[in-house]
């Protein structure tokens, strides 16, 4: 979403500069691949390059052929072979031995449904979306390119009745996936990208140790909301790049909305604060509740929620985190960050932030 997001403003910023613009967006990938399908850049008539498509490796190519899309107001299909011979063609070098496509768009910033209006729908409202774009491998075929995004029971744009069943499965296995299908008397290559809502990350603190967490999230694309009851220390000038500020009681707190992609982290340094705030994020679907301290101060509360009547289940126990935080011997605040921004993304991925030297599968499924 992070991507999307800047892709989508740097179109904006194009459009003020009158400034021509492609898009490029990894179809289908064969073996190893640095990005994966439904990776994409921004390219204008200037070279300017948002987003990417592989690790800087193909980028360079990328920028001549999105040119050339641009140049001549046509789509086009580039396949990049990694392997040796596929080296010598394009004359770019790789190390992922795979084979990438790459669908270049021109963008008619005329057409009120051109790729970037359409993908621009999936910021209208917090729910999961499907991204359809459709693409030919066969050569000198025409590329129909992004046709729609597919969000709860509804198309927002193009209505292809025969990719409909398949959407809906998408959103329900919440995975991206290339299918083939039969269009327009034509055999096509669909490639359904699932995109979920934005990570929101709630943060019941505004100690100077918070100011490190709102940085990193915002890179990685989340919205934050920032509170507690501290009006001097709760403030947009300390937390400028926080979506959300909320000075007041716990119960003011969770006035936001609090859904599967919301995350929690209880760092206010006030014990009651924390305590009442674990009770009534415990009543929502938040799936991570991530508590600074130490164990002590966990078994603590676990303690008082019983006297208090609050009946803790296996699932409770499992989506609070404490003490906080991946084991990476961080010490500073700005490292404590980078360990609870660590384990709420894998959390967010369903990994365990092990290192990946120990992975004996592949690293993208």
């Amino acid at each position: 979403m992070k991507e999307i997001t800047d892709i989508l403003e740097s179109y904006r910023t194009a459009l003020l500069e009158g400034k021509k613009t492609a898009l490029a967006t990894v179809v289908k990938v064969e073996g190893s691949s640095y990005r994966q399908p439904g990776a994409r850049m921004l390219v204008t008539e200037d070279g300017i390059l948002t987003g990417a498509i592989s690790g800087g490796c193909l980028e360079g190519d990328a920028l001549r052929k999105a040119l050339l899309a641009i140049h001549q107001k046509q789509n086009k299909l580039v396949t990049y072979d990694t392997s040796e011979e596929g080296l010598l063609e394009f004359n770019v070098q790789l190390g992922c031995n795979g084979i990438v496509n790459i669908l270049f768009e021109f963008i008619d910033s005329q057409d009120p449904q051109n790729p970037l209006e359409i993908i621009r729908k999936v910021l209208e409202k917090r729910c999961d979306s499907v991204i359809t774009t459709i693409f030919s491998l066969k050569r000198n075929a025409v590329q129909i390119g992004t046709v729609n995004v597919f969000q709860g029971d509804k198309s927002c744009y193009n209505d292809i009745h025969s990719l409909e069943s398949e959407m809906l499965n998408i959103l329900e296995k919440k995975s991206t996936h290339i299918k083939n299908f039969e269009i327009n008397s034509e055999e096509q290559n669909v490639l359904f990208q699932y995109i979920a809502p934005p990570v929101s990350l709630l943060i019941a603190g505004a100690g100077n140790d918070v100011q490190p967490v709102v940085k990193m999230a915002d890179l990685l694309g989340w919205e934050v909301t920032v509170g507690e009851g501290r009006a001097a220390h709760c403030t947009s000038k300390r937390f400028p790049l926080a979506k959300n500020i909320v000075v007041g009681k716990p119960d003011d707190l969770i006035q936001i909305e609090i859904d599967h992609r919301t995350y929690c982290i209880l760092m206010t340094h006030n014990y009651k604060y924390d305590l009442e705030v674990l009770k009534l994020v415990l009543k929502t679907d938040c799936p991570y509740i991530g508590i600074l301290g130490p164990k002590t101060k966990l078994h603590r509360m676990f303690d008082d929620l019983k006297l208090d009547g609050f009946i803790l289940t296996d699932k409770d126990y499992q989506r609070i985190y404490g003490p906080i935080g991946l084991d990476i011997g961080a010490e500073t605040s700005e490292e404590i960050a980078l360990s609870v921004i660590s384990e709420i993304k894998a959390v967010v991925e369903d990994r365990k932030g092990t290192s990946l030297r120990h992975k004996t599968e592949k690293i993208h499924s």
